[in-house]
């Protein structure tokens, strides 16, 4: 080598030039290349440079507000629990308060959740969290002690009570999981006396009552049940999707019985070509569906939530995000997400 010669530079080829951010072939390719191997076509010189900057694509820059901001969550799973989480409930809360949201409320299926919402907001500060207990097998079924000592959980912050969920008859019956599970109705459809115990308590402390995965029948007449015990604060869980299976006369009635309708940003990441196996035998709702649900009916009678937190799944901060651009994506305007996401989730928490 030539001692009076510059050692030659390896060559390298800036990633930007042929492809974007996330790695798939961007339209400038070629000119990059091009570039790259001749001086001549370098950035800055001649038509060729000129062509390669005017075709130059660059992500969309993260928005001014969050999408989000302000809105409420009224469905999330944390760990510690049973089945595996993404997030525990101080990553959740983080989540939640960076992408500007107001509150969120964790549901367990075994475990009661007022006290963890207790120590999240100790934990984590700029966000509100709330608890509830879930009536499965777990805290004896149909149960109002439980309820009872739940509301008493120390900063009143348990507001929400699920009627079975997994253990749930209906549930059971539908995915095959067992022969028979928790009833709610009488071989005659009326209302056991143990739902209306259920639902004296939750009256008492002005708790929110959530229908769990109740068959639509049976949804509908606890729905009825606890509008005649004086519960003004009633959540039909997930309703369009596979578990209750609502249909749209069904929403229709729920909705003039005073409940709410939940909209939950999982049920359009189900169905048969869902990524994990067992969403895969629950339908998709996709966001067209509920956004025709909503203009049908009106937002005033639905509310948002993800439903998510499941390992394998987005988090459930950004789900919700997707859930709202995809209403948005399908006509539902911000004024509606608003009500859907704040005004109505709101006024079931604190009324």
């Amino acid at each position: 080598m030539d001692l009076a010669t510059p050692a030659a530079r390896p060559f390298r080829l800036r990633r930007w030039r042929v492809s974007t951010c996330c790695g798939t072939g961007s339209g400038t390719a070629t000119a990059a290349l091009a570039s790259a191997a001749d001086p001549a076509l370098q950035p800055g010189d001649g038509a060729a440079a000129q062509a390669t900057q005017a075709t130059r694509q660059y992500p969309p820059p993260a928005p001014t507000v969050s999408p989000v901001q302000g809105l409420i969550d009224l469905h999330v799973h944390c760990a510690p629990d049973v089945f595996g989480r993404a997030l525990d409930d101080d990553d959740a809360a983080r989540r939640y308060r960076d992408r500007g949201m107001e509150a969120f409320a964790m549901k367990g299926h075994t475990l009661v959740t007022a006290d963890r919402a207790w120590l999240a907001q100790r934990h984590v500060e700029g966000i509100r969290a709330y608890g509830g207990v879930t009536l499965n097998g777990a805290v004896g079924g149909l149960n109002p002690e439980a309820i009872e000592w739940m509301a008493r959980v120390q900063g009143a912050l348990g507001r929400l009570v699920w009627f079975p969920t997994f253990d749930a008859d209906h549930h059971v019956r539908h995915f095959k999981n067992g022969p028979s599970g928790i009833t709610v109705l009488d071989e005659a459809g009326a209302v056991l006396p143990s739902v209306r115990r259920v639902l004296q308590a939750c009256a008492r402390h002005k708790l929110v009552v959530c229908t769990g995965h109740l068959s639509a029948v049976e949804a509908l007449a606890v729905v009825r049940a606890a509008r005649e015990a004086g519960c003004d604060r009633v959540s039909v869980t997930h309703a369009m999707m596979e578990v209750p299976g609502f249909t749209l006369e069904q929403l229709r009635e729920a909705a003039a019985l005073g409940a709410k309708l939940e909209i939950a940003a999982v049920g359009a990441l189900m169905g048969p070509d869902a990524h994990l196996a067992w969403m895969r035998e629950w339908r998709r709702v996709p966001h067209r569906e509920a956004a025709a649900a909503v203009r049908a009916i009106g937002a005033q009678h639905f509310h948002l939530s993800t439903d998510l937190g499941q390992t394998g799944n987005p988090i459930p901060a950004d789900g919700y995000m997707l859930l709202v651009e995809g209403l948005l994506a399908e006509g539902i305007t911000r004024d509606e997400i608003r009500t859907m996401g704040r005004e109505v989730p709101g006024a079931l928490l604190l009324g």
